[in-house]
C-alpha cells in the first residue's frame, strides 16, 4: 500500500526527532501552526507536537555540566525550548544568554543561563525529564519535549579500518568514515512518554541534522524503532543539504538512507524530502575546501528503496547554507497535511 498524505480535514499530531541547530530550527517554524485550543484546530492544522531529543552531546557548556554534575546534556532541549516558546522576548533571551569571560578564572564562561537554569531545577526536583517540563511551561513553550532517554548516555563509534572513538565531539572531529555507531550502555531504556507519542503520531519528522550524532542515536534506544513501525504514522526524512567532512563525505541521498537502515533495519521511512536548489559557486568553493560537497539526489537508488521523494528549492544561503525553515515548514504542511498525494 502506497504511503499518502493525511486529510486536510482533520488536525494532526507530528512527533519530529533529531537534535543540534537542524530541529530547533523546524520547531520554531512548526510552532506557529499549532493550535492551543480546540477551537483553531481548522485553521491550525497541528493539534500536537512533540520533540524527541539526542542526549549524547558531550561537548562546551552541556559537557561541562554533565560530567560536572552526572546529568543529562541540556544545550539541545534548551535550544528546542526556546524554539517552541511563545515568543522571542525576554525569558526565551535570557534563557539563550551565554556568559561572557570574566578575569580570574573560568567560572561561568561559555554557560548559557537555560542550561544552567535547567541544572538547578534538575537537582532541586531530582528529575531532568521533570525539569524540562516545568521549564516548558516557564516559556509557554507550543508543544512537549522528551529527551530520547532519561539514562545518561555515552555514543560509541566504529571507524573505517576498526578503531573506536567514543564521545560525540571525539566522533564529529574524526576524520575517518563512520561505519557504526552505538550508544553505552547498550540496553537504554526509552522514555514511556516518547513511545505513547510515537504510537498516536500521524507525522513523524527526522532530521535535518548530522546523521550520526542528531538522528541516529535516538533510533538506537530500545524499543523506538519498533514503536515507529508499529505507529500509523507516515515516516519523512528531511535530508541535509550538505555533506560534512569525514562523517558523511561523499555521501548521496541514498547513502544517509542505507547508514540509518544499517542501525534499524530497511523500510523506516515511507518519504524523504530532499533540497534540488544550487549552492552558489563562491560558497561551495568554500565548503570544497573544507571537505564538504552538496548531498547529491540519486532518485533512481530512492525509488528502488520504496521511498517516495519531494524535492524542492529548499535552500537559505547567508555565511553558510542551511534550510530555509519558512519554505521547508511550507512544504510538508503542504505535502503531507493539506492535501492528499
Amino acid at each position: 500500500m502506497k504511503p499518502t498524505a493525511l486529510d486536510v480535514r482533520q488536525s494532526v499530531r507530528i512527533v519530529a526527532v533529531g537534535g543540534g541547530t537542524g530541529l530547533s530550527t523546524l520547531l520554531r517554524e512548526l510552532k506557529e501552526h499549532v493550535s492551543r485550543r480546540k477551537s483553531e484546530s481548522v485553521r491550525m492544522p497541528i493539534s500536537d507536537l512533540a520533540a524527541v531529543v539526542t542526549v549524547t552531546d558531550d561537548g562546551g557548556s552541556s559537557g561541562r555540566l554533565r560530567r560536572d554534575y552526572a546529568m543529562l546534556p541540556p544545550g539541545d532541549i534548551r535550544n528546542c525550548m526556546v524554539a517552541l516558546s511563545k515568543d522571542a522576548a525576554l525569558l526565551s533571551r535570557l534563557f539563550q544568554y551565554r556568559f561572557p569571560a570574566a578575569a580570574g578564572g573560568r567560572g561561568l564562561r561559555g554557560h548559557s543561563f537555560g542550561n544552567l537554569f535547567l541544572t538547578a531545577l534538575t537537582h532541586i526536583t531530582g528529575d531532568f525529564t521533570k525539569a524540562v517540563r516545568l521549564s516548558g511551561q516557564v516559556l509557554a513553550i507550543r508543544g512537549r519535549i522528551f529527551p530520547s532517554t532519561a539514562q545518561n548516555v555515552t555514543l560509541e563509534a566504529v571507524l573505517e579500518g576498526g578503531r573506536v572513538v567514543r564521545g560525540e565531539t571525539k566522533i564529529s572531529r574524526s576524520q575517518k568514515r563512520i561505519q557504526r555507531v552505538r550508544l553505552l550502555p547498550r540496553s537504554v531504556r526509552p522514555l514511556p512518554e516518547v513511545l505513547e507519542a510515537i504510537r498516536d503520531a500521524d507525522l513523524i519528522f527526522f532530521g535535518p541534522g548530522s546523521l550520526y550524532t542528531s538522528i541516529i542515536p535516538n533510533l538506537l534506544v530500545r524499543g523506538v524503532v519498533g514503536a515507529m513501525r508499529r505507529s500509523k504514522a507516515k515516516r519523512v526524512y528531511i535530508a541535509n543539504l550538505m555533506t560534512q567532512p569525514g562523517e558523511t563525505q561523499g555521501f548521496s541521498a541514498a547513502d544517509h538512507v542505507r547508514a540509518i537502515y544499517d542501525h534499524t533495519g530497511p523500510g523506516l521511512f515511507d518519504w524523504i524530502v530532499i533540497n534540488n536548489g544550487r549552492v552558489s559557486p563562491r560558497l561551495l568553493r568554500r565548503y570544497r575546501a573544507e571537505g564538504a560537497e552538496p548531498v547529491r539526489v540519486d532518485l533512481d537508488e530512492l525509488q528502488q528503496m520504496g521511498l517516495r521523494v519531494v524535492l524542492d528549492n529548499l535552500l537559505e544561503e547567508n555565511a553558510v547554507a542551511r534550510h530555509d525553515a519558512a519554505r521547508l515548514t511550507k512544504l510538508l504542511l503542504e505535502e503531507f497535511v493539506h492535501r492528499r498525494v
